[in-house]
């Protein structure tokens, strides 16, 4: 009774917390948001959220806005901005970059798909062609530059947070029409996007004085230049970091005001009045839920009689927490963190190739794979004689059901509120078809790595006749909390000194805050199956399944049949 419980109950927080979202994105019924694919000349598709309110007619056509997130991230990314400007009477389209989300191609395939984005949206009878705006978060500028740079007169604003004209080397208009720019006092990007060393110095950058036509230092938030003939210009530097400059009331104020400065709405709102973060908020009780739904679903399986014989009580080697156990759970939570950015440096070497086209995907699992290596010769040193009952027939069977419930689930929000499972940095959505044949290679080297971590984790941190809480506790700790000393390190010393710790290193940084939840919530599903199965098979495949979705669903691809590869180093410049 208690497992169909909190069975029930995963569904309410899945169902509970899409519909909330949905009622947020859609300010409760006014917005309509559709999913779009949009065909460029290169021949690969661009996908797209189109956000479209209630007043934009064909008889009262509304301006718009094309909105691009940055690398490895999707459109859904974009959502505080599309969620902000639609709800005050703007077209929005939030596209995938080429090589990103559900768009075809590699990174930069047809100008990142912006100019085909751009002219999707102005061929829409409710948009009014002459009020168009392009706003990009970091290698989001990639798009919407390329998108004024195909279409001059197409457009009358733009705002780029956390970026800049040309990053890497991407074409970009001379003198692109009223730019905004926000830049975060913290961002971690600052040398690679205005050659400063820290954000807070950017309004002494010489490119940015440049781009505002001024000889000196740029006057964070004075309009430069004349907004009625496109030459105007304005820097914003809020406290904030990168991957703040699109979730924060700063970094969204900031582009709702500009636009509404240059491309008046028609129901204007100040831009501190916000409530995208309602948005997020409903996504993050739905992925709570998919955990419990995971962890409910592989219970109820477990009482059937095809899995019976998989139900067995834990037996953990450590009869107490001595000295020994301290020291595992220390080196546990420690050796992911230690090697990270080693490895991650080391992983730039996998390029990518079929069946491995996702570039940072492939470096993840060079530090995921190495790590592993360096755990079985430390177990070798400690020698712990587990007994664990491993059924891999069963255990395999068992991991793929559970999954493909979880994975039901997904499909469930999706098609009726279109929004996944996300917060911030965090984000799991379904695959697409190419994403799905992708799946495959990257699911056997996470398996290899899911089987021989908690296989360790399995032998040495649970503890004989402890609790439930407790088991997950500890499982969580020993998975999570290295990478969150690591990023509590970062940050501490970004917003103390305005570097990160470790300054060339941004964007591994950046990707391992997500780690932090994604390793608690490995060590929370080890435990779990573990107790009820004293096999750490099962964990390891529902990890692997899990992991395997979740970075393949939201990385770039860097390598796809007939599109030239970009070199490598230029994603790892981002």
């Amino acid at each position: 009774m208690r497992t169909w419980l909190a069975f029930a109950l995963a569904w309410a927080l899945i169902l509970g917390g899409g519909f909330v979202a949905h009622r947020v994105q859609t300010d409760g019924g006014a917005v309509t948001v559709t999913e779009v694919r949009i065909p460029t000349r290169e021949g690969v598709t661009v996908s797209g959220l189109l956000y479209v309110p209630r007043s934009a007619t064909a008889a009262t056509p509304a301006p718009a806005v094309l909105a691009s997130h940055g690398y490895i991230n999707t459109r859904e990314m974009q959502s505080p901005f599309a969620i902000e400007l639609s709800r005050r009477g703007y077209v929005v389209l939030a596209m995938d970059m080429t090589g990103h989300g559900y768009s075809g191609g590699i990174v930069g395939t047809a100008g990142f798909g912006g100019p085909a984005a751009l002219a999707h949206l102005k061929s829409l009878p409710f948009v009014d062609k002459a009020a168009i705006g392009l706003e990009g978060h970091s290698m989001g500028s990639g798009p919407v530059m390329a998108a004024a740079l195909s279409d001059p007169d197409g457009y009358r604003a733009i705002v780029l947070e956390g970026s800049t004209p040309g990053l890497l080397g991407a074409p970009a208009p001379a003198n692109p029409r009223n730019l905004a720019v926000v830049f975060g006092q913290y961002d971690e990007f600052a040398g690679l996007m205005w050659g400063v060393p820290k954000g807070s110095e950017v309004a002494r950058s010489p490119k940015l004085a440049k781009v505002f036509g001024v000889a000196g230092p740029v006057e964070s938030g004075r309009v430069y230049g004349a907004i009625a003939d496109g030459t105007a210009r304005l820097l914003t530097n809020p406290p904030i970091t990168h991957p703040w400059e699109h979730f924060s009331r700063a970094g969204v104020g900031d582009a709702v005001d500009w636009f509404q400065r240059t491309i008046p709405p028609p129901g204007a709102l100040p831009p501190t009045e916000q409530v995208w973060l309602w948005k997020e908020i409903g996504t993050l009780i739905a992925f709570v839920g998919l955990v419990v739904l995971i962890l409910a679903t592989f219970d109820l399986l477990l009482g059937a009689r095809a899995f019976a014989a998989l139900n067995q009580p834990a037996q953990p080697v450590a009869e107490r927490r001595d000295w020994r156990w301290w020291l595992s759970v220390a080196i546990t939570a420690a050796l992911p963190a230690i090697t990270y950015l080693p490895l991650m440096k080391i992983g730039q070497a996998f390029f990518p190739m079929p069946p491995f086209p996702q570039w940072v995907h492939n470096q993840l699992l060079v530090w995921a794979l190495g790590t592993a290596a360096i755990s079985v010769v430390i177990g070798r040193i400690f020698r712990s004689k587990p007994a664990f009952t491993n059924r891999w027939g069963l255990s395999i069977l068992v991991a793929l059901a559970t999954m493909a419930v979880a994975y039901a689930s997904i499909l469930v929000i999706d098609g009726l509120f279109k929004v996944d499972y996300r917060f911030w940095v965090l984000g799991l959505k379904p695959l697409d078809a190419t994403r799905s044949l992708q799946l495959p290679g990257y699911l056997i080297l996470w398996t290899l790595f899911f089987l021989v971590t908690l296989r360790s984790l399995a032998a040495s941190i649970p503890v004989r006749g402890e609790g439930l809480f407790a088991a997950l506790g500890w499982s969580k700790v020993a998975m999570a909390a290295g990478f969150g000393v690591l990023v509590v390190w970062q940050y501490a010393s970004l917003f103390a000194t305005g570097l990160l710790a470790t300054p060339t290193e941004p964007l591994n940084i950046i990707v391992a805050i997500q780690f932090v939840p994604l390793l608690g919530v490995i060590g929370v599903i080890a435990a779990w199956t573990y107790r009820r199965t004293n096999s750490y098979v099962p964990g390891a495949l529902i990890c692997a399944l899990l992991i395997s979705w979740y970075v393949t669903s939201g990385t770039a691809n860097h390598w796809q049949p007939g599109f030239e590869p970009q070199l490598p180093g230029a994603a790892a410049r981002r």
